[in-house]
């Protein structure tokens, strides 16, 4: 059964009561909230996901809630929690959906250790998963946005989870989190782009989330190969340029760009290596979205 088939009614009072359960890729969450955002942005942009079942295992379990007190009623804030830890400050109430994202983020990431996870975009075409690396600012969201809605399938656009049992990579077709610019231009780049509620003044600026394609999750359960690294800096100005990394060079900076090498020590080295093994690497910088799409197409 999916999200989109509750009525309103009925997935308001499972958030506040019960809570919802949702299937994320490998993970099952339940995600308890009164708030109106909350349900609003699962609306707008969870809809193709399956809801879990009463038997189902429960992976992790979030809620975000108003504080108590006058934060309540005067300038309303919201609090993330897990499983009653709260690792985050109040934000502001209209940031509740978005903080909802970020909080499901590092819950991920300081949980699933059955996973090397890298902070990067994860698309694939033609069967070949390309790994965009990438910090803040780096263009790695954009550029997967605009892939995913030229047909390239979505995996993930913030972290890839590679199986430290077998190496492959395991999807999480989550939104697409778009910042400042970012937004308008996907907008104008593809008119099937859905976004939700662009909220401003947030720590990382103004931001919105791209629904994911509903073909990405319901290929949740289909892992991939990986094929490619690609480790993308966008750059006005300039023509696509491709250089080649070597292994050793791409294994150290993949390394710099993962949630938990370290907690994995000499297991997340070796799968890392595997990783490396099985990729052709390069720095990619790019100004035009068609050009980029075009130049990645061509190595694949």
């Amino acid at each position: 059964m999916k999200l989109s088939s509750l009525p309103r009614a009925e997935l308001r009072r499972r958030l506040r009561q019960e809570g919802l359960g949702l299937n994320i890729g490998p993970f099952t969450i339940r995600l308890n909230s009164p708030l109106t955002v909350v349900a609003e942005g699962l609306e707008q942009l969870y809809g193709a996901f399956t809801l879990t079942s009463d038997t189902d295992f429960i992976d992790f379990r979030v809620a975000l809630n108003a504080p108590p007190g006058l934060r309540r009623w005067f300038r309303p804030q919201v609090i993330f929690s897990f499983d009653g830890f709260i690792p985050f400050k109040p934000l502001p109430q209209i940031q509740a959906f978005a903080m909802f994202e970020w909080g499901l983020n590092w819950v991920i990431a300081n949980n699933a250790h059955q996973y090397l996870i890298i902070h990067a975009a994860v698309i694939e075409r033609n069967g070949v998963v390309c790994i965009l690396p990438g910090t803040p600012g780096s263009g790695k969201s954009t550029l997967c946005a605009a892939l995913v809605c030229k047909g390239w399938r979505l995996l993930s656009d913030e972290m890839a989870l590679i199986s430290t049992a077998t190496g492959d990579i395991y999807p999480v077709p989550r939104p697409v989190s778009l910042k400042n610019q970012s937004i308008e231009i996907i907008q104008n780049y593809s008119s099937g782009a859905v976004m939700g509620e662009v909220v401003m003044d947030t720590a990382k600026g103004t931001v919105s989330h791209m629904r994911p394609p509903q073909m990405s999750v319901e290929q949740s359960a289909q892992q991939g190969a990986p094929g490619l690294i690609v480790f993308p800096k966008y750059t006005a100005g300039e023509e696509p340029c491709l250089v080649s990394l070597t292994r050793a060079s791409a294994l150290l900076k993949v390394a710099e760009n993962s949630f938990n090498y370290s907690v994995l020590g000499l297991q997340g080295f070796d799968v890392l290596g595997d990783l490396i093994s099985k990729c052709d690497c390069y720095e990619f910088s790019y100004q035009s979205l068609d050009a980029a799409k075009e130049t990645l197409e061509a190595l694949i």
